[in-house]
């Protein structure tokens, strides 16, 4: 007998796309660092995901600097860090490849942050998310800059039953911080 998708267990899947990074001359793409503006707003997304009571049990992030700095600045302004793995794999990854490592997190996680590249992410968003709350889908489909933030909440027994549609894309938001 398979359960209802209702009534499985609320799983959310947050995205938070890396924060702006700089350009510097003769840095490959992958070791590119956050430039100042990614500095103040990376915090600003932790504060945000606080706020919004959305502090992940395990956090999956790309191994590219600006990302894992991102990362670092975002879960230092949260009382008691979740686990991160830096997965290779979510590196200039697209939707197969984004969800292949998604669906490999382990049962017992509910809320999972995964923190990478565009277009990858924001694809990623869209593909997974069946309806939005509110004008959240238009807004993601505007634009998903860096820093940003979405939120997908689905009902699902572990997370290989991730599939197309199979979420709602509860909210996208933009943190920035402020110039000191």
């Amino acid at each position: 007998m398979t359960t209802r998708p209702e009534f499985a267990p609320l799983r959310r899947l947050i995205v938070l796309r890396h924060a702006k990074s700089a350009w510097p001359d003769g840095v490959a793409d992958h070791e590119r660092p956050l430039g100042a503006r990614g500095r103040r707003d990376a915090p600003a997304a932790g504060r945000l995901l606080s706020d919004m009571d959305c502090l992940p049990e395990l956090v999956l992030c790309s191994t590219a600097v600006r990302a894992r700095q991102t990362c670092e600045l975002a879960v230092a302004e949260w009382g008691s860090p979740p686990p991160v793995r830096y997965e290779p794999g979510l590196y200039a990854a697209d939707v197969p490849g984004l969800l292949g490592v998604v669906r490999q997190v382990p049962d017992g996680v509910g809320e999972l942050l995964v923190i990478g590249h565009n277009p990858g992410l924001e694809d990623l968003v869209l593909t997974l998310a069946g309806e939005g709350r509110g004008d959240a889908l238009d807004r993601l489909g505007a634009k998903f800059p860096t820093s940003a933030v979405a939120v997908l909440a689905w009902h699902g027994h572990t997370w290989r039953d991730l599939e197309q549609g199979a979420a709602v894309l509860t909210d996208v938001a933009v943190p920035r911080g402020r110039k000191s």
